[in-house]
């Protein structure tokens, strides 16, 4: 009888245990991660988890190269973007608190902000329909880096110089930073306590993550956390980690695959606040016209091969981090890398693919080319485009029978259509002379630019760009010069960039983005603009 009872307990183990009932799953899952999964690597570490509980959770690869300590799911990351679903979350409570409302005016808070002649409210900088522009951008734009020390009062100062916005608030959802920094500004000043500390009253000790807090000061000591790595050359790695950056609210978290798993949770046990955060968490924005966008507060809404997720990634460094979330099927992935390189995106939804094969439909095959489908080769739409109002550059290039972008093939639609890398659909039509590209994403156009030709200028004709050239609202100066018949741009001690003529007056920067020069009467060259995705419009005039 005790033997039989034994056998029974034993039995009932084994079927309940994930690591017996999961071990094909866990065999495709080792697959994914193999490459990381060594002594000479740094790697990533993965929860996946269903109704609350792990099913799986390992380390591949390292945590340190140099102290050779393996990743595991107790390893610290620095989470990057993953951080704005808890900033939202804290200025949620900090509204069912009674301390601010989601829809007051953010210079109620922050009064030093200019008067862009509309009012900004807490809502739509949650959504990033605010117009801000990203503040990251503006500093790498003034030639410093994220990587070196800078206060939040620096931030701020560069956040308040900026004389406009990118777009009419509400009007358009242009992701961007500086909604996130601010916040937790705002949950600051509105609450009296910092976000680290209001964030780990509110959220992180009721859930008991006890390794996960917003990093605000950089020479505090963090036990566990993990450095970060670049690939160098001949599969070696560089260090690529910054433990000056101590900036929250659009970042700053550091947490676990371990205390991540309380966080998912929470998202079916509601325990936090009054009821309300993850509704409001989980509400998508609306724009002026009406159309609903896929972001909600800190978390995009979408589908994957026909289900329902909630996910956001983040990166900063060499960290790469994302949660994955499947809330019919109460699944998740959780997974935080060291190295830049690892693509937390595609990486989570093999995870899932491996997991949920019964549930997700069959992803759409790749469309043939003109002589098995009829469409027109990819060829056709390859080129350089630029949209005449945002003076964005976009550059397809046909490979091998497929249309590429932003270094990846695009998923065909249809004879002229092809998906982004997101949500977008890329649409191109010649119907009316030349060949013209639409971005469409959360019912606006992102994008709409006409193909063009990169002329070529003379020395002569590039001289008269050359000097420098001042912007008050990044406290910076470019210098312009001519070297082997190309226009260079310098700031500080930063390697020269090279310009690419685009149209008259206007140069394509890679990093920088489009530099638009202006003339006076005289048809002289008296300033430029700078034009990025996440920053538009930025002033410099000429000082020589």
């Amino acid at each position: 009888m005790r033997f039989a009872t034994i056998v029974i307990l034993a039995l009932g183990f084994f079927i309940k245990s994930p690591a017996f009932t999961n071990e094909v799953g866990r065999q495709g899952v080792d697959q994914i991660f193999g490459a990381y999964d060594k002594a000479s690597s740094p790697g990533c570490a993965l929860g996946a988890i269903q109704d609350g509980n792990f099913i799986y959770r390992k380390g591949y690869g390292m945590a340190s190269l140099e102290l050779g300590v393996p990743l595991s799911p107790q390893s610290v990351f620095y989470m990057g973007s993953v951080s704005k679903q808890f900033t939202a979350a804290s200025v949620v409570l900090a509204a069912e608190q009674g301390f601010l409302s989601l829809d007051d005016d953010v210079r109620k808070y922050v009064p030093e902000l200019p008067d862009y002649g509309h009012a900004i409210t807490l809502r739509q900088m949650l959504h990033h329909t605010s117009g801000f522009r990203d503040f990251l951008t503006l500093l790498y734009l003034s030639g410093r880096h994220d990587s070196d020390l800078h206060s939040k009062e620096e931030m701020i100062a560069l956040i308040v110089r900026q004389k406009g916005l990118n777009n009419v608030p509400g009007d358009e959802f242009v992701y961007s930073n500086t909604n996130y920094f601010l916040l937790g500004e705002i949950v600051k000043r509105a609450t009296k306590k910092s976000l680290a500390e209001f964030a780990a009253e509110n959220i992180f000790q009721p859930l008991r993550m006890a390794h996960t807090r917003f990093y605000d000061d950089h020479t505090f000591v963090l036990p566990g956390r993990v450095p970060a790595y670049d690939p160098g050359s001949n599969g070696s790695f560089l260090v690529d980690w910054s433990t000056n950056y101590d900036t929250v609210g659009a970042g700053g978290l550091m947490s676990s695959v371990d205390d991540l798993l309380l966080w998912d949770k929470n998202f079916y046990q509601n325990s936090l606040g009054q009821g309300r955060l993850l509704e409001e968490l989980q509400t998508r924005g609306v724009l002026n016209n009406g159309n609903q966008i896929s972001y909600a507060l800190g978390l995009e809404i979408g589908t994957y091969r026909g289900l329902p997720i909630v996910e956001h990634d983040g990166a900063l460094s060499g960290y790469r981090t994302g949660i994955l979330r499947f809330p019919e099927q109460r699944f998740t992935v959780v997974c935080l890398c060291n190295v830049s390189s690892a693509s937390v995106t595609n990486i989570s939804r093999e995870v899932a693919d491996v997991y949920l094969a019964k549930s997700l439909r069959p992803e759409a095959d790749a469309l043939k080319s003109q002589s098995h489908s009829g469409f027109p080769d990819p060829s056709l739409f390859a080129g350089k485009y630029l949209d005449p109002r945002k003076h964005f550059v976009y550059w397809f290039t046909s490979v091998q029978g497929n249309l590429m972008a932003w270094g990846a093939n695009l998923r065909r639609l249809g004879p002229n259509q092809f998906k982004d890398l997101g949500t977008g659909t890329i649409t191109f039509d010649n119907s009316h002379g030349g060949m013209k590209a639409t971005l469409e994403m959360d019912g606006v156009a992102f994008f709409a630019g006409s193909r063009i030709e990169e002329p070529h200028l003379s020395d002569a004709s590039l001289t008269e760009f050359v000097g420098l050239y001042r912007s008050g609202e990044l406290d910076a100066t470019y210098n312009l010069s001519i070297d082997k018949g190309s226009l260079m741009l310098r700031t500080n001690w930063n390697p020269p960039l090279k310009l690419s003529p685009i149209v008259q007056d206007e140069f394509d920067s890679g990093d920088f983005g489009t530099l638009v020069f202006h003339r006076d009467a005289s048809h002289r060259v008296s300033g430029l603009s700078v034009f990025s995705v996440r920053v538009r419009n930025v002033g410099f005039e000429r000082v020589n």
